[in-house]
């Protein structure tokens, strides 16, 4: 029989913590353990919630795990898997604005707003394309490229087609260094002078490029080179 949150003492019990004293004073196992919701027959939800934490060696790493690199874990099966994923996939969408109310982006700061959550902690380099309309509103964004970056594989008809098949009137590129550090590498600033003739030539203006590192980001165009 699996150990059950109705197991764990009652002063100790996660959810009755949570509404005693608000989540932000429990452990990230132990919010982890409440939607979990059950442990295994040899151990307890709040260990099962710790053994997960641990594989993935903490949330940064938890947040960007498969189902299937979830279910590869003894004690966390589909319905475990899904509920994690869905939770997480919650927490990004507070972060993303909906339709009905398009981000604007108006300087450097904005744009690195809007993406700074989702890329901060990414382990690859991913180029995203954020295509505005008119009046600097997003309209749509794409991952193009994931991998390290160079200008033979960035290649700009893959950033400016989905610009024409979207009828936008600029484009934002960003990607991420892994590393943390956005300062930006010859290849990054060989992109994006491509990328910026490139846009004059067809009428879609390259807005700027950002660099997203921890918490931190460059902007090439204040740098001078868009």
């Amino acid at each position: 029989m699996a150990w059950m949150i109705r197991d764990v003492p009652k002063a100790s019990r996660p959810r009755e913590r949570l509404l005693s004293f608000g989540p932000e004073s429990l452990s990230d196992h132990e919010l982890l353990a409440i939607l979990l919701r059950t442990g295994t027959k040899d151990e307890s939800v709040v260990q099962l919630a710790q053994r997960l934490l641990r594989h993935f060696e903490g949330l940064r790493l938890l947040k960007d795990a498969t189902a299937e690199e979830m279910t590869n874990i003894k004690g966390i099966g589909p319905t475990k898997a899904a509920q994690i994923l869905a939770a997480l996939e919650l927490g990004r969408r507070i972060h993303q604005p909906g339709h009905a109310e398009r981000y604007v982006i108006r300087c450097p700061e904005d744009g690195a707003k809007y993406v700074m959550e989702d890329m901060r902690f990414l382990s690859q380099e991913h180029f995203v394309a954020i295509y505005l309309n008119t009046k600097n509103q997003v309209i749509y964004r794409k991952t193009v490229f994931i991998g390290s970056l160079n200008a033979s594989i960035v290649h700009p008809r893959e950033v400016f087609k989905e610009a024409i098949k979207r009828s936008a009137a600029s484009v934002i590129c960003v990607h991420n260094h892994p590393s943390g550090d956005p300062t930006p590498s010859r290849e990054d600033i060989d992109v994006t002078k491509r990328l910026a003739e490139c846009g004059r030539i067809i009428g879609i203006e390259l807005l700027d490029h950002l660099i997203i590192g921890d918490q931190k980001f460059i902007s090439l165009k204040e740098k001078g080179y868009v």
